[in-house]
């Protein structure tokens, strides 16, 4: 599978570690020390990373979707922050790019400079979704992933080591899939991503690789092919 230039999307969820809520320390430095071992081999590197360590939908029905929505934004931006301090504290360049202005925080989304930035070697994060409501941090990653051509999507999850055909957590009888199309989340209803993610991902024929966060050392052995997650690709290989 090429991997010239990989779009990788972290939970947030999983940067807070056992903790479930904000940073772990510890989780956050270790992804930092893995994406500069994959610099170093010369792969192009941007990151999406999820709000659910510290906002994950709405506190109640009486709240408003679109300001539920707009809260979880600002969350990607903080774990962007964030993580960018620690890949700049392994070495490398870090550049945050959101949809709209957060004063001298980011900067704009800009194709033409963001793939500037990747081709120089630097990291780049798109924080702050896609600026709309509606409209998940998986969706964000198909979209950006897709302006930049990035070769796949690495998604780390939770604790999930790949797709199921059910809930492993509740289903000891579940089974894990090694392989699959994009038809086939649609057609079996498989939640991966969601389905504007997984239509976007399908059109521009970007693979996807699922693949649990929480071992160690699990995004190096990703981009080395070394890991026992779930492919999913547009056409069956």
């Amino acid at each position: 599978m090429k991997m010239d230039r990989i779009l990788l999307k972290l939970s947030g969820e999983a940067l807070a570690g056992e903790k479930h809520t904000g940073f772990d320390e510890a989780v956050v430095r270790d992804v930092a020390k893995q994406v500069k071992a994959i610099c170093d081999k010369h792969i192009q590197v941007s990151i999406v990373i999820g709000g659910g360590n510290f906002w994950r939908g709405r506190t109640s029905d009486n709240m408003d979707r679109v300001k539920a929505d707009q809260i979880g934004m600002l969350a990607t931006v903080m774990n962007c922050i964030y993580a960018a301090d620690a890949m700049r504290a392994e070495g490398l360049k870090t550049h945050i790019m959101t949809p709209f202005a957060c004063g001298s925080m980011t900067e704009l989304f800009n194709k033409d400079k963001a793939i500037e930035y990747l081709e120089n070697g630097e990291v780049v994060f798109f924080a702050g979704g896609t600026g709309h409501p509606y409209f998940s941090t998986d969706t964000t990653a198909a979209l950006r992933a897709s302006e930049i051509g990035a070769d796949v999507i690495l998604m780390a999850k939770n604790g999930v080591d790949g797709v199921y055909n059910a809930d492993p957590k509740t289903n000891p009888d579940a089974v894990k899939y090694d392989t699959l199309t994009y038809m086939d989340l649609i057609q079996e209803g498989l939640a991966v991503m969601d389905t504007t993610a997984t239509s976007m991902c399908m059109d521009n024929d970007i693979d996807l690789v699922v693949f649990n966060m929480n071992e160690h050392g699990n995004i190096l052995k990703a981009v080395q092919g070394d890991i026992t997650g779930t492919v999913i690709t547009k056409e069956r290989k």
